[in-house]
């Protein structure tokens, strides 16, 4: 290759300080809540501009985020919808993929058909409320596993996966006396780890954010995950007994750091976990997509 004209780096240098600035842009709100959490309260609420450091240095917003009881319950509850969630999840969605991947099954088109129907229309939240309501799961961890057990965009997903695999290997398997449950579990799956990765990814993210349905369908505050305590907190302010010790003048100061305390508590986790399974994001999307 030759040497670069100078057009080409001015286009380069250009590019650099564009990715640059995105690069700000887009990490500086998480960096803003993180310096904020250190912060010392009174001093954060007299800042002006940017916040490219922590203002006055301290960790009292973390030790009032774990002595309150309902983020160390919300946690633990998080924690259990999370992986019990995804298990189902995954078993579900992998049962029901290669079920719709075979290509001897009766009326394949129209399953699939009454499958992607359900992404446009569905009976709306009063529907699922009596649904969830007739069959025993209010207030009980089940009424958050149970009805989401299969994403229909994820199906269509593992299903397209699977179909990827070549017949030879099935009829292989079957010629050695190999079962369906055998060839999915033993075949399919390990030669599908990419698509697997990204729906757990998918899944457990989907999982340790939701809120919504806990809001709906639980009414015992010890079943609340994280995030339901976190929009008490947040939303409804509730940060006055986590401040007890406080004088009445410093409790709002301390409630603004509690509150930005509590959001990096919540985001750690997944932020930790993603870069596991970041290697697998792209190519697992992209075999489920475009192989049919």
């Amino acid at each position: 290759m030759g040497a670069q004209t100078v057009g080409e780096k001015v286009f380069g240098v250009f590019n650099t300080i564009l990715m640059i600035g995105l690069c700000f842009i887009t990490l500086y709100p998480f960096v803003y809540v993180l310096f904020a959490s250190f912060s010392d309260a009174a001093a954060f609420l007299q800042h002006r501009g940017l916040l490219l450091r922590p203002v006055g240095f301290n960790l009292d917003a973390y030790k009032a985020v774990f002595q309150n009881p309902m983020i160390i319950t919300g946690y633990k509850n998080t924690l259990f919808y999370v992986t019990v969630g995804t298990a189902i999840n995954l078993l579900m969605t992998a049962v029901g993929a290669y079920v719709l991947s075979r290509r001897n099954l009766f009326f394949r088109n129209f399953l699939m058909f009454a499958i992607v129907l359900t992404m446009v229309f569905h009976g709306g939240l009063i529907p699922s409320f009596m649904l969830i309501n007739k069959l025993g799961m209010m207030n009980t961890p089940w009424a958050l596993l149970i009805p989401g057990a299969i994403s229909t965009f994820n199906l269509i997903i593992m299903r397209t996966a699977f179909q990827g695999i070549p017949v030879s290997l099935e009829e292989s398997a079957k010629i050695d006396g190999a079962g369906e449950l055998t060839i999915l579990f033993r075949i399919i799956i390990p030669l599908s780890m990419p698509v697997i990765a990204v729906m757990i990814l998918w899944y457990a993210v989907g999982h340790w954010n939701s809120y919504f349905s806990a809001l709906v369908y639980l009414r015992d505050r010890t079943l609340y995950p994280l995030q339901l305590v976190l929009r008490d907190i947040l939303i409804a302010n509730s940060t006055d007994s986590m401040s007890t010790g406080a004088a009445a003048d410093d409790k709002y100061a301390i409630g603004e750091t509690i509150k930005y305390a509590t959001i990096i508590i919540s985001t750690l986790p997944i932020i930790c976990l993603y870069p596991f399974l970041q290697k697998y994001f792209v190519k697992g999307v992209l075999i489920g997509a475009i192989k049919e």
